[in-house]
């Protein structure tokens, strides 16, 4: 069987997306420009934590919760987001997605280079997540 690799599809996605790095990710987020979404499950937020004032969505979710027309639309959860930046661990899952919702349409979304190692790196701050 002939597949195209994981990292393949990641490389081909970036090449397609925005793709911002860690620092102009902090750069734009302590001006309040973005909406960082953390799209990594979440037994990794209640492990590692996650950026302060992030929203979490899970990687499974992430094309319902946003799409108006699905049943799974989350309204008060999304809000008015701004220039949204997804980031999952280190920026390979969120390659994915962000082409997924460049597909969908949205024109503001942007990939988060290096994930959440790379931005806990650049000192954004990092908060725990607890079980409900």
């Amino acid at each position: 069987m002939n597949i195209k690799t994981s990292k393949e599809l990641v490389d081909e996605a970036n090449k397609e997306i925005k793709v911002l790095s860690a620092e102009e990710v902090k750069s734009s987020y302590e001006k309040g420009d973005i909406t960082l979404i953390d799209i990594r499950d979440i037994r990794e937020l209640w492990k590692e934590g996650t950026i302060k004032n992030s929203i979490h969505i899970p990687r499974g979710m992430l094309e319902f919760w946003l799409d108006p027309q699905s049943s799974y639309f989350q309204e008060k959860k999304i809000g008015d987001m701004k220039n949204i930046v997804l980031f999952c661990a280190l920026g390979f899952r969120s390659a994915l997605a962000t082409k997924a919702l460049k597909e969908m349409g949205f024109k503001n979304v942007a990939n988060a280079s290096g994930g959440f190692d790379a931005l806990k790196n650049v000192g954004l701050e990092v908060v725990n997540k607890e079980r409900k």
